[in-house]
C-alpha cells in the first residue's frame, strides 16, 4: 500500500536559516556579529584522511538569525574578527570545534560557555547535545545520520535541516543552564573549566612529544627513547606538512620497531617490522634512517618518571576505592558529574601531595580536598549510615 503524504499543514516546519558560501555573504555575517554580545556556533568536519580537521560546515546562531557557512566555497578567515570581538561563543562539548575554528581561522574565541560542561555541574552526567535539548526545552531536534559524509556536495536539506539544529535552540539553553548556575553558586566554577578548555586549545600539542603518546612507548627501554621520540617527532612534522594522518606516514608499530632496531642502513630499515623494503627504499627511507642518527646522538633523555605511587597511597590503598565510593556519592548528592568533581587520580595525586593536584585548589579543595586531608590525618573517618556514606569525626574509640 502506497504511504500516504502527509498535508502540507500537518508537517513539521523547516527550520529557518541562511546558507552561506559567498564573500559578500559571510562579509555580512561577520559585520552583524562583531557587535553581538553572544552567539552559539557548531561545526561539521571529517578527520578520517587529514592531519588537521576539514572543515565542512559552521553553523552560528545568534537572536533573529541562523547561518550556515560552507568552508568548502569561502574562505572562513574574516570570522577571526568575530571571535577577537570580545562575545561569547556557547558551544556544546567545543574541545573538537575550537581545533577547527583554530586551523581555518588561526584564532579562537577568547570567551566560551560549553553546555555540556555546564551541564555536568547541575546533575546532567555528560549528556548529547539532542538529551539536552529534550530535557531542558522539551525539543527533539531533527534526526540526522551521524556518519554522513559532509564534505559532498551539494548537501541534502535533511543535513542542513540537522545542522541547523545544533545551534537553533543553544541560547535558549545557555540562558536556563547559566540562570541555574547562578542559582546555586556555580557561575564560578564552570567558568574556571571553560577556562581550562581554551588553555588545552592554546597550549595544542607539540612534535617533540609525540613519542610519548605512542601506544607501546612503555615496551621500550629507557635507552631506545630518543630514537623513539626523533623518529616520531619526524613523522608528526611530515603529517602536519603533507595534511594527512600520522598512520599513514609510519604506523605506531613501526616508529616502535625502529626504535628498538636503530637500523643504519635501508637493508637493516627493511627487516623493521611494518617498514619493508618499499619505505626503506623509497623517498622516506633516508629521512627515517636521518631521524634515527638523529636519535642516537642525541643527549636528549626522558624526564624522570612522575611517582604514581608513594607510602602513604600504598598505605591506604585499600581505603582509596572507599573514598572514591564516597566522592561518586557526594557528586550525586551535590548533582555533579563525578569526572567532575574528582577522578582516581585526582584523589591518589591529592594524597601524593602533588602541588597541582586539582583537589588541592579552588572549590574542590573546599568540598573534597580538605574532607580528604583529615581523613589522611586521621581526624575523621569514613562509617557507613543507612547503606551511605559518611564522612565524619574520628571518635578515636576502637571497638574491641
Amino acid at each position: 500500500m502506497a504511504r500516504r503524504r502527509k498535508p502540507r499543514s500537518e508537517r513539521k516546519p523547516r527550520p529557518a536559516y541562511r546558507y552561506v558560501d559567498s564573500g559578500s555573504g559571510l562579509r555580512t555575517v561577520v559585520d552583524a556579529l562583531v557587535a553581538e554580545p553572544r552567539y552559539a556556533l557548531d561545526t561539521e568536519f571529517h578527520r578520517e584522511r587529514t592531519y588537521r580537521p576539514q572543515a565542512a560546515l559552521i553553523q552560528i546562531a545568534w537572536p533573529d538569525d541562523l547561518v550556515l557557512i560552507d568552508p568548502l566555497a569561502v574562505d572562513v578567515a574574516p570570522l577571526a574578527e568575530v571571535f577577537d570581538a570580545g562575545g561569547l561563543m556557547v558551544a556544546h562539548a567545543a574541545g573538537q570545534d575550537l581545533e577547527v575554528l583554530e586551523h581555518c581561522c588561526a584564532t579562537v574565541p577568547g570567551r566560551i560557555f560549553d553546555t555540556q560542561i555546564a551541564a555536568g555541574f547541575l546533575g546532567h552526567g555528560t549528556p548529547a547535545l539532542a538529551t539536552l535539548y529534550e530535557s531542558e526545552i522539551g525539543w527533539k531536534p531533527p534526526k540526522g545520520d551521524r556518519l554522513t559524509d559532509w564534505l559532498i556536495r551539494p548537501l541534502k536539506d535533511s543535513q542542513l535541516d540537522y545542522a541547523a539544529g545544533d545551534v537553533m535552540h543553544l541560547l535558549q539553553i545557555h540562558d536556563r543552564l547559566a540562570a541555574r548556575l547562578q542559582e546555586l553558586g556555580r557561575s564560578a566554577w564552570a567558568e574556571t573549566e571553560f577556562e581550562l578548555l581554551l588553555e588545552r586549545n592554546r597550549t595544542g600539542t607539540r612534535p617533540e612529544d609525540a613519542w610519548s603518546r605512542l601506544k607501546e612507548v612503555r615496551h621500550l627501554r629507557r635507552r631506545d627513547l630518543p630514537v623513539a621520540r626523533s623518529v616520531a617527532m619526524w613523522r608528526e612534522q611530515r603529517a602536519a606538512r603533507i595534511n594527512q594522518p600520522v598512520r599513514h606516514v609510519l604506523s605506531d608499530v613501526a616508529v616502535v620497531s625502529v626504535a628498538q632496531a636503530a637500523p643504519r642502513t635501508p637493508e637493516e630499515l627493511a627487516a623493521v617490522r611494518g617498514v619493508g623494503q618499499g619505505v626503506a627504499r623509497g623517498r622516506l627511507g633516508p629521512a627515517i634512517l636521518e631521524a634515527v642518527a638523529e636519535g642516537v646522538a642525541s643527549d636528549w633523555r626522558p624526564p624522570p618518571k612522575r611517582a604514581t605511587r608513594s607510602d602513604v597511597v600504598d598505605r591506604l590503598r585499600p581505603a582509596v576505592g572507599l573514598v572514591i565510593t564516597w566522592v561518586s556519592q557526594l557528586a550525586r548528592d551535590r548533582m555533579i558529574e563525578p569526572s567532575l568533581l574528582a577522578t582516581r587520580a585526582d584523589i591518589e595525586a591529592f594524597i601524593r601531595g602533588d602541588a597541582d593536584a586539582r583537589l588541592a585548589h579552588g572549590w574542590r579543595s573546599e568540598m573534597v580536598g580538605d574532607p580528604l586531608r583529615r581523613l589522611v590525618a586521621g581526624d575523621a573517618s569514613l562509617a557507613f549510615d543507612d547503606s551511605r556514606l559518611v564522612l565524619e569525626e574520628r571518635s578515636r574509640r576502637p571497638l574491641g
